[in-house]
């Protein structure tokens, strides 16, 4: 079937590609398919819901390329799952007695939308699955080709999700002004916390990126400016198990010695030993719509930084989390060459009706595909075996680690 009128979402937490995403698939769109009319849904799923959408105009189109100069998502995120009935009543974006896919169908047809654009993580994907599946049961002739946006680049099978690359290099530079805090008082203790629920590639990636602007800095240890107290002295990830106490005497002879530590944690890292110890406590961890724990009630960099604060001696700790600084971002250059790539296999797809989730398939030799979205999975773990983190670690001094063993302090 030709293609008239397509929409575009974009949904689940933010990352430096949504805005990019967006203007490149209108870019794309004017290159390949001028004819073919973009509609925008307002804050994600919500917006489908409600009917919430607007046309794109042929004064965006014409600036699209601005979309490419800023971060966040101009038309707005919202996180829904549409399988979750009960949370879509009480947000009151579905009524008692009707279900979110069934609206959520029936209001692209009303909006004559051909194919619908979907820019977002595991959640996001898997919910435009669930859609797809409804839509092919009920005979809707309508395809879905979704992009792969998660800092965490934690989807399966897809080699690299766009807005991770910016997320770590952000991550790296604002640790470059927090870890100056380290001469702010004695025997200091810095946690950096990066976002990751089940993933460490961005803690790790931030890391190494991070180490190399180390690279490029001039020291003066004469007047105490020495790379040792701007150094990472630990990276934790929930793919790498640790012994907590051996880590806490390797890090209090570094406190000894150069009177800070600073250290690296991914949000996820920890997760199940926190919830049971609040748990025990009689705490109820609250979860979002998805089911998982909600990790701002949970707080690892927090729970870390009291385990190793007292362990350590530490005089003071400062736990910073630069997931929202980094996740705002605008992309950078690597990361709008992948977008690119992808918007145009996108709109390629698009226009032979041709459904799926547009990535670099580990598959299938990481060719750029639309990939089935039943083959679409989050918390794709972080190969810690990989030779640049293997490196990392060794120029830190800190062993890799074998068994699970985050016990309580």
């Amino acid at each position: 079937m030709s293609v008239k009128r397509v929409g575009i979402l974009t949904a689940g937490g933010l990352a430096p590609c949504l805005s990019s995403a967006i203007g490149a698939l209108i870019e794309s769109y004017t290159a390949k398919a001028p004819e073919v009319e973009i509609l925008c849904y307002r804050s994600g799923y919500k917006g489908l819901l409600l009917g919430d959408s607007f046309i794109v105009s042929q004064t965006i189109r014409d600036n699209a390329a601005v979309l490419h100069q800023h971060g966040g998502s101009p038309i707005g995120n919202s996180r829904v799952k549409l399988t979750n009935v009960a949370d879509c009543v009480k947000r009151g974006l579905v009524k008692e007695g009707q279900d979110p896919l069934q609206v959520a169908a029936e209001q692209l047809q009303k909006d004559e939308v051909d194919v619908l654009h979907t820019i977002g993580g595991d959640d996001t994907n898997t919910t435009a699955a669930d859609l797809a599946a409804y839509l092919a049961k009920h005979d809707y002739d309508l395809a879905v080709v979704g992009l792969p946006k998660t800092i965490d680049n934690d989807v399966i099978p897809i080699r690299q999700s766009l807005g991770a690359w910016t997320a770590a290099e952000e991550g790296a530079k604002f640790f470059e002004n927090v870890v100056g805090e380290h001469s702010a008082n004695p025997k200091m203790l810095i946690v950096h916390e990066v976002m990751g629920r089940n993933c460490g590639w961005l803690t790790a990636a931030t890391a190494a990126k991070y180490r190399e602007r180390l690279d490029a800095l001039n020291f003066l240890p004469e007047v105490g400016l020495t790379r040792a107290r701007r150094e990472i002295h630990g990276v934790y990830v929930p793919e790498m198990h640790f012994d907590l106490q051996k880590e806490a005497e390797r890090l209090h002879d570094i406190i000894e010695e150069t009177d800070c530590v600073n250290i690296f944690i991914s949000e996820g890292a920890g997760v199940d030993v926190i919830v049971e110890e609040m748990e025990s406590r009689g705490e109820q961890v609250p979860k979002d719509a998805f089911g998982h724990y909600k990790l701002d009630a949970v707080n690892p960099g927090k729970w870390f930084g009291q385990q190793f604060a007292k362990m350590l001696g530490a005089e003071k700790t400062l736990v910073q989390k630069s997931g929202y600084y980094s996740r705002a971002a605008r992309a950078n250059a690597a990361d709008i060459e992948l977008i690119g790539r992808c918007a145009a296999k996108a709109v390629e797809c698009a226009l032979t009706h041709d459904g799926g989730v547009i990535g670099e398939d580990e598959d299938r030799g990481n060719e750029l595909r639309a990939i089935e979205f039943e083959r679409i999975k989050g918390g794709k773990p972080f190969d810690i075996n990989v030779p640049w983190f293997g490196d990392l670690l060794t120029a830190i001094g800190q062993p890799k680690g074998a068994v699970v063993e985050t016990t309580h302090a």
